[in-house]
């Protein structure tokens, strides 16, 4: 099935991306993000969750939770393009919520066909969720948390905004086969020790299991976790792209505002190259994000190739849009008060968070070499 114009992204999709633009920029602005999870320079500092609860309360409210939930689930049914220009717009006011957490434990229980859909009602009425399944390598092949004797055991590293979730989707090894539980943060048996970690927007935990007795969700678990996969990349993706945006747009405003040899730093064919170069990044990391997302939504076969590129190439300009930031900020650019290191961290973390670039380029290369011609098929 060949993809739509313009991505499949419709007026409907442009009214969610606008109206979350303005929520973040009206109840989160810049200023009042440093001051919340920025206000003290403490090196040695213990892991905080520095959020607020009551602007999620809202998110909520305007059924951000439920977009990419089935309406059969108690959800709105969106495409997934349409959810990627709401985590771009997440990305580019580094919000501190589990939102993208959320979103991404849907596309896993969306993969789970009726057998999801009761996980699916809680998170349309506003449970906030996250995914349990890396070790502590960072490997998101499910093997960190096995079901022995009917209970959940083991434990699962770099969970994302565990703090501010209600319920965790575990994913585990059942007889030596993947298999999906959803579990209660507080169920009995189950510790969460935060991560410090340089992101400040976000959060990240060790989650214990000990004997903690779950509910499965009967699935094929092994081929829902290898279809969500795709959307899972796509949406830390859509995510990095919107934070690159914040960075080039507050780049331009500094080298249009800032003076040197009575000149504004704009006017300099150096500063000039390096920021078209960022917009050339990003133009295409964002071109491949929809891409992505289109695909998910119009063409499943595609979705795996065009997600691994969508975050190989996102990752790849997180890091250059990050860099030339700092670097055409000067002196101010790397200190505690400039703004850009909440980005500078964000991006960072995202760039390693379900693969790397170097990674997403040797799973695409395998796939692409690997895959069987029209000629050795016959």
């Amino acid at each position: 099935m060949a993809q739509p114009k313009n991505y499949g992204f419709e007026e409907e999709a442009g009214m969610l991306k606008d109206g979350a633009r303005r929520f973040f920029s009206e109840k989160l602005p810049v200023d009042q993000l440093h001051a919340l999870v920025a206000d003290a320079y403490v090196p040695e500092r213990a892991p905080e969750v520095k959020w607020r609860k009551e602007l999620w309360d809202e998110m909520v409210a305007l059924g951000w939770t439920s977009l990419a939930v089935p309406e059969s689930a108690g959800g709105v049914g969106m495409p997934w393009v349409a959810v990627a220009g709401l985590l771009e717009e997440n990305g580019l006011a580094a919000f501190p919520s589990p939102l993208m957490a959320t979103l991404q434990t849907t596309a896993v229980l969306t993969q789970c066909g009726p057998a999801g859909e009761p996980a699916l009602a809680e998170i349309a009425e506003g449970s906030a969720a996250t995914i349990a399944v890396m070790d502590e390598a960072g490997n998101a092949t499910p093997g960190a948390v096995q079901l022995v004797d009917g209970k959940l055991n083991g434990t699962a590293c770099f969970v994302q905004d565990a703090c501010k979730c209600d319920h965790l989707l575990v994913v585990a090894l059942e007889a030596e086969k993947p298999a999906f539980f959803w579990v209660k943060l507080d169920a009995e048996g189950v510790s969460v020790k935060s991560d410090a970690i340089i992101d400040l927007t976000r959060d990240q935990a060790r989650v214990s299991f000990d004997a903690v007795s779950a509910q499965r969700i009967d699935t094929d678990a092994a081929g829902a976790w290898e279809a969500a996969l795709p959307i899972i990349w796509m949406l830390i993706s859509a995510d990095m792209v919107g934070a690159s945006e914040w960075l080039l747009q507050t780049t331009v405003d500094y080298a249009q505002q800032r003076k040197q040899f009575d000149r504004s730093l704009g006017f300099f064919q150096a500063v000039k190259h390096d920021l078209v170069n960022v917009m050339i990044a990003i133009d295409e990391s964002k071109s491949l994000l929809y891409n992505a997302a289109c695909a998910i939504d119009h063409e499943p076969e595609r979705a795996r190739e065009l997600a691994h590129m969508a975050k190989s190439s996102a990752s790849d300009t997180a890091a250059f849009a990050s860099g030339r930031t700092v670097q055409m900020h000067g002196g101010i650019g790397f200190t505690w008060e400039c703004y850009v290191h909440l980005y500078f961290k964000r991006q960072k973390h995202s760039q390693l968070l379900w693969g790397d670039a170097s990674w997403h380029r040797a799973a695409l290369a395998a796939l692409l070499i690997d895959r069987p011609t029209i000629e050795s098929a016959a």
